[in-house]
């Protein structure tokens, strides 16, 4: 057997009338995330770590943002085709251990939705898919509440 570890980061700043999508979830809140797709920086640090696990670039190689074939794509299509992308290179997700970087909004009413929604999408016991929330102690952008970041460690088998 064959294993593998990537590790992704993603971030983007808020923007007024967008909604907030995080882990494939919609959030309520009153700024969403500026971005080519529908901002989800969750799954979209989560799709680089797949892609660099499987030693398959990023997700700007696979989804540009000058493509206007992206433009406000749901992430969760985007995921879909990762995971396409390593099934047909024989892999398949072992774990995920995830980190939203911000203020507000308190994310723990929602990480029990978004783990079910990745392993879902990922075809993964949810004992298998760990999603954290943190603040950064009102230091750098996500401290200021100017965006999100999230951090993403995977494991592939094959």
């Amino acid at each position: 057997m064959d294993f593998r570890v990537g590790f992704g980061y993603d971030s983007h700043r808020f923007a007024p009338d967008r909604p907030l999508v995080l882990g494939g979830v919609h959030i309520p809140f009153e700024q969403g995330l500026a971005a080519h797709s529908d901002g989800d920086v969750l799954i979209h640090a989560l799709c680089d770590a797949l892609l660099g696990a499987a030693a398959l670039k990023d997700i700007g190689t696979h989804f540009p943002d000058t493509d206007g074939a992206f433009e406000g794509i749901d992430s969760t299509l985007l995921l879909a085709r990762v995971v396409e992308l390593l099934h047909k290179k024989g892999w398949r997700v072992n774990n995920i251990d995830c980190t939203l970087i911000l203020e507000q909004p308190k994310m723990k009413p929602y990480i029990d939705e978004m783990t079910q929604q990745l392993s879902r999408l990922l075809d993964l016991d949810p004992d298998r898919c760990s999603i954290k929330a943190k603040t950064n102690e009102k230091m750098g952008f996500t401290g200021h509440g100017e965006g999100i970041a999230a951090t993403v460690v995977a494991s592939i088998i094959q």
